[in-house]
């Protein structure tokens, strides 16, 4: 009876440790080559002065500095004068002592990492040596809006941990063909929800990877004008002497049509029948970003 009892035991517990297992299997999906998250430079603006019914205020006989607080919160650093910001509003003619309406990072700013968890910063002044002034005549209070456009080179890197290469694909050893991927993605706003692996023909696999615009603002290639219909991006796979990659039939360029679009990847000489192996794989996504931020200032009429 007792050596039941032991058994009965045993059988418990190994059923235990297998439901762990397969449980983190199971929830380890998106792997650990980065951190992840779908942020990239963050901008904000610093306090102009103090906040009055929660709204930056001032009085028109006093001056006020405008500066933003630049962070990196993805994975991609960016060098020097790859941030770059434009102050769009309001009209330049209505304000003094601000030298330049366009800035951009002096310094390079550093992507999170487990060391740095919380990104670099740079705080940028468009005021660095006198605060600003505003020149127009107030009656009771004008607000005034500060939109601030900025736009920034950066990249999404994603790794395919299981890329199957298997010129039988009836053949149920080492690893599957048609499935989706474990994958991992860095951190940016460009980012890819979901790579499946499947077959093009004898011998030829395909790997589809769906791309999502996860942030506020918009993409471009780097180097080209932003269209308002949509983003696009370029994007580069590991040995790319091996695949042919299209997206909406334009090779190594995607659009993203409502902020979503699919690249497939294509092998581009058949697998024998005796290759049976898997491995990494990594795709490079690069782009141009760009979002606005908005601030008020309300400016109050001094008593005489």
């Amino acid at each position: 009876m007792i050596s039941k009892k032991i058994i009965l035991i045993l059988a418990l517990v190994s059923v235990l440790l297998l439901t762990a297992c397969q449980s983190n299997t199971e929830v380890d999906t998106s792997g650990a080559a980065f951190m992840g998250g779908t942020n990239g430079i963050s901008v904000s603006f610093e306090p102009f002065s103090v906040m009055e019914e929660g709204i930056y205020t001032i009085f028109d006989t006093e001056d006020f500095p405008i500066e933003v607080a630049v962070k990196n919160l993805g994975e991609e650093t960016v060098s020097k004068s790859e941030v770059r910001l434009t102050l769009l509003g309001p009209a330049h003619e209505d304000f003094s002592n601000i030298p330049d309406w366009d800035k951009s990072n002096e310094e390079e700013i550093e992507k999170i990492s487990e060391f740095n968890p919380a990104g670099g910063e740079e705080i940028i002044s468009f005021t660095p040596s006198s605060y600003a002034i505003y020149d127009k005549d107030v009656i009771g209070y004008a607000d005034v809006n500060w939109n601030m456009n900025f736009d920034y080179d950066y990249s999404t890197y994603v790794i395919v941990n299981d890329v199957c290469y298997k010129g039988d694909i009836t053949d149920d050893r080492v690893c599957e063909v048609q499935e989706f991927k474990t994958h991992s993605v860095s951190g940016a706003p460009i980012t890819v929800t979901s790579v499946e692996e499947d077959t093009g023909g004898k011998g030829i696999i395909i790997l589809k990877f769906n791309i999502q615009n996860a942030g506020t603002g918009e993409a471009t290639m780097v180097g080209e004008e932003f269209d308002n219909r949509f983003s696009q991006v370029s994007y580069t796979i590991e040995d790319a002497e091996d695949w042919e990659c299209k997206s909406g039939g334009r090779e190594n360029e995607a659009r993203l049509i409502d902020g979503v679009a699919e690249v497939i990847c294509q092998l581009n000489d058949p697998l024998s029948e005796d290759d049976l192996y898997s491995k990494s794989l990594m795709l490079t996504i690069d782009y141009t970003y760009q979002d606005l931020i908005v601030e008020q200032l309300r400016i109050k009429e001094s008593a005489e």
